[in-house]
């Protein structure tokens, strides 16, 4: 199923076209939820770039009979004809994923499985996962990254995972670096769509907030220490 909003115009010339695929498997879900998030910084860091930007959402949860029809029979249905279409004929693409067994859902690497496998050459990609907890944050680099530059994508430097307790109340320690990572991923992904290129000795991405603290793992297990005990 795809969305299509209205351009936004803001600036000259033709629009950016992003395309954002979420493969979550609810409704709603935290992966759509992460790629609205992800959406909307990107459109917020084009804007400041004077730049004019049109998003598409393809949901793949809609199409997953359709992928299965596609790939046994070698014919994609008028669904997700389209949505392959809007993929391959996209400025940039925004993914998301649920992880499963420590790596992208099925639903996900079917739909890539059908993408033209030049379709994406030299396109900027940004990543994303979301997933109960922590642990299968590399994910997002032993799964997603090899996979699109296998498809011979640009993929941006910062990838984008969110646990479980990223979604959690303001002022923890641990949610705050949600929006921090997106900020900086969508800012990553509007350089790369931005028509002009960074001064020779420059940074090669803007950092939105100024540089992004480190936090050290003793803080860390200081905040696990210091929440109450689940009984």
């Amino acid at each position: 199923m795809i969305e299509n909003p209205a351009a936004v115009l803001s600036g000259d010339g033709a629009p950016r076209r992003i395309t954002v695929v979420a493969a979550g498997l609810s409704d709603p879900s935290s992966t759509r939820l992460l790629a609205d998030r992800l959406a909307a910084a990107t459109r917020s860091a084009l804007d400041a770039l004077g730049v004019a930007s049109a998003i598409e959402f393809v949901e793949l949860r809609p199409l997953a009979r359709d992928i299965a029809a596609h790939l046994v029979t070698g014919y994609p249905p008028p669904g997700l004809a389209v949505a392959l279409g809007a993929v391959e004929r996209c400025d940039a693409l925004i993914v998301v994923t649920p992880v499963f067994t420590a790596s992208y859902s099925g639903l996900f690497k079917s739909f890539f499985d059908l993408v033209e496998n030049t379709a994406l050459t030299g396109r900027p990609v940004l990543i994303a996962a979301t997933g109960g907890t922590s642990r299968h944050s590399l994910v997002l680099e032993h799964a997603l990254r090899p996979l699109f530059a296998y498809l011979r994508a640009v993929v941006v430097p910062t990838g984008v995972y969110a646990a479980t307790s990223d979604w959690g109340n303001a002022g923890d320690p641990f949610t705050e670096e949600l929006p921090r990572r997106i900020g900086r991923s969508a800012a990553e992904l509007a350089a790369l769509l931005s028509p002009g290129r960074p001064p020779a000795g420059g940074p090669a991405f803007p950092t939105p907030d100024g540089d992004e603290e480190v936090v050290s793992f003793e803080r860390h297990l200081e905040a696990v220490r210091a929440r109450p005990a689940r009984r």
